[in-house]
Parts: C-alpha cells; sequence; structure tokens
C-alpha cells in the first residue's frame, strides 16, 4: 500500500469512495466537481494501482484544520488504512504549521485509537460548520467532534 497525494486520476475513484459511503448515510455526498475543486486537499492509499482510500485536510483558521472524507474502500477495511490517512494529513498538518485538527465523525472510537479526544461540537468556530448547511441531518445531526493537538515540530 502506497499513501500519497491524490493525481486528477484519481478525482473519480474518490468521489466513489465517499459517495459509497454517503448512500449509507455515513458521510457527505461529494459531488465530483467539489472533488476536483478540492483534490490539492486529498490524498489516497492505492494498493495494486486501485485508490482503495482517500482523505481531505481542509484549513480552517490559523490554528485549526478538518479531516474530511476519510474513506476506506469495504473490502480494505481493518488493514491499516484508515489509520495510515489520517497519519498521513497530520504529518501534512504538522508540515503546515497547524497545532489543532478536527473531525466530525460517526466512528469516534476509531480516532480516539489515533489519538484524538471527543470535544463539544459547540467548542468548534463556526467557520466549521458551512458544510452543514447542506448537509440534510443539520437539525439533528449525529456527528461527534474529536480533537487532536499537533506538539509543534523542532
Amino acid at each position: 500500500m502506497n499513501i500519497r497525494n491524490a493525481k486528477i486520476s484519481d478525482a473519480k475513484a474518490i468521489s466513489a469512495l465517499i459517495n459509497c459511503y454517503a448512500e449509507r448515510d455515513k458521510m457527505l455526498f461529494r459531488p465530483l466537481v467539489e472533488v476536483y475543486e478540492n483534490l490539492q486537499m486529498f490524498c489516497v492509499a492505492e494498493a495494486d494501482g486501485a485508490v482503495v482510500g482517500c482523505c481531505a485536510l481542509e484549513i480552517i483558521w490559523s490554528d485549526l484544520a478538518e479531516i474530511k472524507s476519510l474513506a476506506v474502500a469495504p473490502d480494505h477495511k481493518g488493514g491499516g488504512i484508515g489509520r495510515a490517512l489520517v497519519a498521513a494529513a497530520i504529518e501534512q498538518a504538522c508540515r503546515l504549521g497547524v497545532p489543532r485538527v478536527f473531525a466530525l465523525t460517526l466512528e469516534p472510537e476509531f480516532f480516539k485509537r489515533v489519538g484524538f479526544s471527543l470535544i463539544e461540537k459547540e467548542d468548534l468556530p463556526m467557520k466549521v460548520w458551512s458544510d452543514c448547511a447542506r448537509c440534510p441531518k443539520q437539525q439533528e445531526c449525529d456527528e461527534i467532534a474529536v480533537v487532536k493537538t499537533i506538539p509543534a515540530s523542532s
């Protein structure tokens, strides 16, 4: 397995992975055009020449970034791909000098295992909620907020 920055040729596979989970009400739908527009935020996991996972890191503000659209192909779950994608996003945040990374998730136990802590969604800044405006569950959000503080690099 190889973790790398996404390329144009990965956009359709990224969109398919994300939307596979969106169809099951496990994450937000991302139209292909949105994947193309935000491709530079994505990294992918590649196995045997195929994209089997994806993850995006979006800078929210000077002190905060969000892990978004973390998805692993169902037939590749449990093999450490999600962990590797989150690690790559954390490394990117560290290189950029972002001190905190958060995620809104339906899988808080996964994030706890990779060093995140639970927080109240209300503790996140309003800028975070831009995606919520188009979420069908916005009034009854079932996502859980998690955050990780990144040690300053020397």
